[in-house]
């Protein structure tokens, strides 16, 4: 499993263990310090915890699923493959981009159409995104469906506790001023606690869903528009050399690779399946991105 090649990575361990404090100490805090002494005589306790918690438990499987599914690996050959009358190649085959098979110097193996290297991974990815830390994988073809998920539940309950910790910092300030002062006196040590938690988890809340929903929101550009940012930044680099070229008269220069243009709709089902649209909030198995999308063999279907 992709887990299993990058769980050595020290920046994903790390990204991997605040992660799941950040959930559960955001659980902690909701349920022990907002809703038992804020709504502890309405059904309103229980509702928001259950919801809350629904929340959080989805968060995790989505977190989950796209930490452990295979991103979509290049499957490696079973025997080793002569590449020495490739290597004189190489130039010409790095120029092909996204629009045709390549060689991959790393993995010594044939890649198909968008597929790059991870330099985290050592492996080649379908359709690479980014590694991220946060779940210790590549976002790639086959979970970056899990890893929007991800995403949304993250913004999701992020904005929900801010919701629910100002709700109680309200009702907290309103018994105060109603209460009595030796009441109030006697509960000075632990209310510097709660308001501690309060404003760990604001801030908390605030820099992890301003964090998510900005990648979110990237993530959801890169499919309607059907380009990574591997691919967009090569676009770029691809472009500044037609035009450094053409300004200097250079005959021939590399063409940036374009794809078939197709509906938004059809390119998010790609990525979260074809089923109901529904079923695009769940981290279920979803039908493949595309027909033969996901089968490749290490050799690709031409003489060499």
């Amino acid at each position: 499993m992709a887990f299993v090649r990058c769980r050595r990575d020290l920046c994903g361990v790390i990204c991997l263990i605040l992660t799941y404090f950040s959930v559960f100490y955001a659980d902690y805090v909701v349920i022990q310090y907002v809703l038992l002494p804020a709504f502890s005589d309405s059904v309103w306790s229980s509702l928001h915890g259950a919801v809350f918690n629904l929340v959080l438990t989805l968060l995790l499987a989505c977190h989950a699923r796209a930490a452990l599914a295979d991103p979509g690996m290049v499957p490696l050959p079973e025997t080793a493959m002569d590449f020495s009358d490739l290597r004189s190649q190489s130039s010409r085959m790095n120029e092909r981009g996204c629009e045709g098979w390549s060689v991959c110097s790393h993995c010594e193996t044939y890649r198909p159409p968008r597929a790059h290297h991870c330099q985290v991974c050592q492996r080649c990815i379908r359709r690479m995104d980014h590694h991220c830390p946060w779940i210790n994988n590549c976002v790639g073809e086959l979970n970056q469906k899990y890893f929007i998920q991800f995403l949304f539940y993250s913004g999701v309950a992020s904005l929900y506790s801010m919701v629910l910790v100002v709700s109680a910092w309200v009702w907290r300030i309103r018994n105060e001023r109603e209460g009595d002062a030796d009441k109030e006196a006697e509960e000075t040590p632990g209310k510097h606690l709660v308001v501690a938690h309060y404003i760990i988890l604001l801030v908390e809340s605030v820099l992890f869903g301003v964090f998510v929903m900005v990648i979110f929101y990237d993530q959801l550009v890169s499919i309607i528009t059907d380009e990574t940012p591997i691919e967009q930044m090569k676009n770029r680099l691809m472009m500044k050399e037609r035009g450094s070229s053409s300004s200097s008269s250079t005959p021939s220069s590399p063409q940036p690779p374009t794809h078939t243009r197709k509906p938004k709709l059809a390119l998010l089902r790609e990525v979260f399946g074809r089923g109901s649209v529904l079923c695009w909030l769940l981290p279920l198995h979803s039908s493949p991105p595309s027909v033969g999308g996901i089968t490749y063999s290490a050799l690709p279907d031409y003489d060499v």
